[in-house]
């Protein structure tokens, strides 16, 4: 078995080939030739500064001794927080995350280090290093003694925002995982947690969660805006101010998003009285530009939920205005897609409509953004805008248009694994099956194919059934 060489070994070896002195040395390296001499003899500990000036100095890559320092300076020697921590940031730094994880899992059992531990993955990851963040938070929350802790509840919350992304199914999971620990979190956290989760089961048309988070944002955020209100001391009110928005646009965002469950369920009536809450933001004190500018959001969103309220409660003579003011926005699908609903349900011709905004719609693709749950609203909103117009154009006997665009809507609603409009396609194709084009038949039938493989790999089964 080859016996690898200690880092002092190396320095030595490497010293001697390149007849160098140690205070030539100490000079390239940029290090005291005393503190050279130490590292070398073993009299002295070395930092992972001097670590990284030494590689530098011998040429080598970064991260070349990073193994044999955890072997040497970490898991032989007593535990350091001073010398650990700095290596932790580098290993992050440098992608080793195999590092990492070794001198973490020798930490875990001290419970001194978990809330060091957390800090850590907190800096990491506003310097977006999410993989070694999850994993720091994971750990942290699988170490922690007391169930209802904060720390353990702010672990899960920023697992849940780095899990959710395309895979719906996915995101499911980790709404419902995160749901336990709503309740443990700060103030200010719980209200930002809340609408995450709202947001999440809106992509899933989970209407009943949504309504529930929502509700309860509204309720908390009610009470925030008091105290604030009632608070004296403006450093206390910085402490408690929210990142996503000022405190009344979480009120305002909760009848918003109950509004928008009440018309998904039809009941229109109850999302009309929604909408008005948010429509009347008198009630609202401040009078800075920030708060201005939210007030103008909502006075907006509310001026088109208003034409989608009378549109969907089957009010066709809104439509003109509708469309006229579709006309003025640059992003026109959320509008489009509502138009188109109301088209199917209550069986209105708007080929005038569509035509009006015919090189949009040819030129439209999946959008992207930076933002996560904008892109999943976006990328859902792709999809049903398209199924839709499946369904339009299949219903009208236009069926070459009708199944490109329904493939198009299974196609995409198959990458991001949501199993609702998965079947809503499928259950379409079904219905006029009779008239589809060999070809696209077999495009389908490809693609339905390779679902259905891909699910039945997360089956199992259980043993000792009966």
């Amino acid at each position: 078995m080859e016996i690898t060489p200690t880092i002092r070994a190396e320095l030595e070896k490497f010293l001697k080939q390149n007849d160098m002195s140690k205070t030539e040395f100490g000079h390239t390296a940029g290090l005291n030739p005393g503190t050279v001499s130490g590292i070398i003899t073993g009299n002295r500990s070395i930092s992972v500064n001097q670590l990284d000036r030494i590689t530098l100095a011998m040429e080598l890559p970064a991260d070349h001794f990073y193994d044999r320092y955890v072997e040497e300076c970490v898991e032989e020697a007593p535990l350091n927080w001073r010398r650990i921590s700095p290596f932790l940031y580098r290993c992050v730094e440098l992608d080793r995350l195999d590092c990492l994880e070794r001198v973490v899992f020798l930490l875990l059992d001290n419970p001194i280090y978990p809330p060091l531990l957390f800090e850590v993955a907190e800096d990491i990851l506003k310097d977006g290093h999410n993989e070694a963040a999850a994993f720091l938070y994971k750990n942290v929350a699988e170490s922690e003694k007391q169930q209802h802790s904060e720390r353990l509840a702010v672990c899960q919350y920023r697992l849940f925002k780095l899990t959710i992304g395309k895979d719906q199914a996915i995101n499911l999971e980790a709404a419902n995982k995160f749901e336990p620990f709503v309740n443990r979190l700060g103030e200010i956290n719980q209200l930002n947690a809340l609408k995450d989760l709202a947001n999440v089961y809106r992509s899933l048309s989970h209407w009943d969660k949504v309504y529930t988070f929502a509700k309860e944002m509204g309720r908390l955020g009610k009470i925030q805006y008091v105290l604030k209100q009632k608070s004296e001391s403006k450093e206390q009110e910085l402490q408690k101010k929210p990142n996503d928005g000022p405190l009344f646009a979480y009120i305002a965002y909760s009848d918003l998003l109950c509004a928008n469950v009440c018309d998904a369920k039809g009941d229109h009536e109850q999302a009309l009285e929604h909408l008005r809450a948010y429509t009347d933001l008198s009630w609202v004190k401040e009078k800075d530009s920030d708060t201005l500018h939210w007030i103008g959001l909502f006075q907006q969103w509310a001026k088109i939920n208003t034409y989608v309220n009378r549109l969907m409660s089957g009010d066709v003579s809104v439509l003109p205005d509708y469309v006229e003011y579709l006309a003025g926005e640059k992003e026109i699908f959320a509008e489009l897609l509502n138009i188109i609903e109301a088209a199917n349900r209550y069986n209105i011709d708007v080929d005038h409509i569509l035509q009006r905004f015919e090189s949009q719609i040819a030129a439209y693709r999946e959008p992207s953004s930076e933002g996560v749950y904008t892109q999943q609203v976006l990328t859902e909103e792709y999809v049903r805008f398209w199924y839709k117009m499946a369904k339009y154009n299949l219903n009208k006997g236009r069926y070459p248009y009708g199944f490109k665009c329904l493939i198009n809507a299974f196609e995409k609603a198959v990458t991001i694994n949501h199993v609702l409009l998965i079947s809503n396609c499928s259950g379409l194709f079904d219905r006029f099956r009779a008239n589809v084009a060999p070809e696209t038949l077999a495009q389908y039938e490809k693609m339905s194919q390779e679902v259905w493989e891909r699910n039945d790999q997360k089956d199992g089964f259980v043993l000792g059934s009966n």
